[in-house]
């Protein structure tokens, strides 16, 4: 199979998929679809009955039927086409939601990896664009294409039946678009693609940059970022131009021969007149089925040129809704019914893709009800320990279990529902702070999200702010400070009562006053829960229960703060760096 051929096959494949989605209404789309060939006969017999009543006239004959059937058929094909344009247009828009919203739901249970290597702004992109691309494929083929199509399809037999002369004109016509269209789709195909992927970097670069737009501002990268995205545009075009010249072309040679067509029916039609083989009434006639043929062959010319732009987005979006996530629920899997928090980690290890990092024979054990502290350097793996946890990302080898139940064979959810995160990035949404506390337990009450705010210290500064609980926050928290943004998020994490608690440098962004409060509240609410700090900050850890001190993925230390400051290795090596000393008990 040719490359041309290859890509025909794939749009095909692609325009399939598209048109399959309907399918959830069935019964809309069959009467839409009927309404259609309705129309397309209607299309096909008002240029039959314009020529019977030229006919009619020229012959001195009474023309008054011919004139109220031809008026009676025109006002059913315009009803037909309100109704058609009406029904099609919500299935449309309903069926693009349905869409937009799987895909969502798709992209947020995909891995962080996932999101990691494509780009907030691409996977955005590839939901928005590939909707917005579906939506006016199937609003397209709906109202206008199969009726065309089908148009199509009958005028050469009625053609045929009024001259088979004629008719051979108007076969020739549909032959030539046929054979132009398919030409140019093959010449364009890659260059679209091309271009398309271009988009998506352009996409993907404004939202890299709006997104760090104080980063941009304070080290004046104003100039250098805008210069930056005008080179990825000019990119773009000199993608997409050669690909407009060709359907530029397309246009120019498809007006040529539809002229050349007219000219043909009409000198044909001359002849054949003046033999008296054809009436002036036919001729008519075939002049409007030429038009009518010329007008549905440039709508699907049309719209295969959206078809052909729309391809990348839509392989985008499909690719997007057939990404797997690489941990889903076991099929067996059974919910973690009301854990106690015991948790085991038994030779645990992960490395990951392409690369000699990751944790590795990872053994220990956190009692429900204790504190389990983890620090080291930067890049030891703590974190990648807890996601382990958290089934972020699946263990090579070894076991994690909670309360004895590996959480390979418990359902993601009831995991997660079990275990509360409070992470070094707080983690907010551009919503009200109520909304943001109750991403812990949505259907908590307002009392419930008070007393939740007030065991964070975050009463006092909300009940300050213009509506309280009601102030929206902005995106990513930013109508906020640090620390404010970090006790919101502890607070959320109250409020959800987890039996497991990890908190990720969870109080780094607050002042030494806001922190010793929030370790008192956070003190309390670790009684019979399982908690796991990860620090640097080593003043946070030195009552836990046992600390692990990880570098390079092992565990190369673990016990007590004064245990391990005595034996004088990295921990303590850290403290001293680190300008904390052991702490003293206060007297009684």
């Amino acid at each position: 199979m040719t490359e041309a051929n290859s890509n025909n096959v794939k749009l095909g494949r692609t325009y399939a998929r598209a048109i399959g989605m309907l399918a959830g209404e069935r019964g809309l789309s069959g009467s839409l679809a009927f309404a259609s060939l309705a129309i397309a006969a209607v299309q096909l017999g008002e240029p039959v009955l314009f020529g019977w009543v030229v006919d009619s006239v020229a012959k001195g004959q009474a023309s008054g039927q011919l004139i109220l059937a031809w008026a009676a058929l025109g006002l059913f094909g315009i009803l037909a086409s309100v109704v058609v344009a009406v029904f099609a247009d919500r299935l449309a828009h309903r069926t693009r939601l349905n869409a937009l919203s799987d895909a969502f739901e798709q992209a947020i249970t995909l891995p962080l990896s996932y999101h990691a290597k494509r780009g907030s702004g691409a996977i955005v992109g590839a939901v928005l664009r590939g909707t917005d691309e579906l939506f006016w494929l199937w609003l397209g083929a709906l109202r206008e294409q199969l009726t065309a199509v089908v148009a199509i399809i009958f005028l050469i037999p009625v053609a045929i039946w009024l001259d088979w002369r004629m008719a051979a004109i108007l076969a020739v016509l549909a032959v030539c678009y046929t054979a132009l269209n398919l030409y140019v789709v093959s010449k364009t195909h890659a260059g679209q693609m091309e271009a398309e992927e271009h988009r998506y970097g352009v996409s993907g670069r404004v939202g890299d940059v709006i997104g760090n737009v104080t980063v941009v501002q304070s080290y004046t990268r104003l100039a250098a970022e805008a210069d930056a995205l005008r080179g990825m545009t000019q990119q773009l075009l000199n993608a997409q131009y050669p690909v407009l010249t060709w359907w530029g072309i397309l246009a120019v040679l498809q007006r040529a021969a539809a002229t050349i067509a007219m000219v043909a029916i009409f000198a044909v039609g001359s002849v054949l007149a003046l033999r008296g083989e054809i009436s002036i009434g036919e001729i008519v006639s075939f002049v409007a089925l030429a038009n009518l043929l010329i007008g549905k062959l440039d709508q699907l010319s049309a719209f295969l040129v959206r078809v052909q732009q729309a391809a990348p987005a839509l392989a985008n979006y499909f690719a997007l809704v057939d990404e797997r996530a690489a941990i889903t629920d076991a099929a067996d899997a059974t919910p973690l019914v009301r854990p106690r928090g015991l948790v085991a980690y038994d030779n645990v290890s992960f490395r990951f893709s392409g690369s000699d990092q990751g944790v590795f024979g990872l053994s220990f054990t956190a009692k429900a009800g204790q504190t389990i502290a983890i620090v080291g350097p930067t890049g030891s793996g703590k974190t990648t320990t807890l996601a382990l946890l958290q089934r972020l990302r699946a263990p090579d080898e070894g076991s994690i279990t909670i309360d004895g139940r590996d959480i390979g064979g418990v359902t993601l959810t009831s995991l997660r529902h079990a275990i509360a995160v409070v992470f070094q990035d707080a983690g907010l949404f551009n919503r009200s702070i109520a909304e943001n506390i109750r991403v812990g337990l949505p259907d908590a009450s307002d009392g419930q999200v008070r007393a939740a705010a007030r065991l964070a210290q975050a009463d006092e500064f909300i009940s300050a702010k213009p509506g309280g609980y009601d102030f929206v926050i902005g995106e990513r928290g930013a109508s906020l400070s640090g620390g404010e943004r970090q006790r919101l998020a502890i607070a959320r994490a109250i409020l959800k009562d987890a039996p497991i608690l990890i908190l990720d440098e969870a109080t780094s962004a607050l002042d030494t006053e806001t922190e010793a409060n929030i370790k008192r509240a956070l003190d309390g609410l670790r009684a019979g829960r399982t908690t796991f700090v990860i620090a640097h900050r080593l003043s946070t850890v030195t009552d836990a229960d046992e600390i692990l001190v990880m570098d390079k993925g092992q565990i190369v230390e673990r016990g007590t703060f004064a245990g391990l400051v005595a034996e004088g290795g990295l921990f303590a090596r850290m403290v001293r760096e680190g300008g904390f000393s052991e702490p003293v008990e206060e007297e009684a």
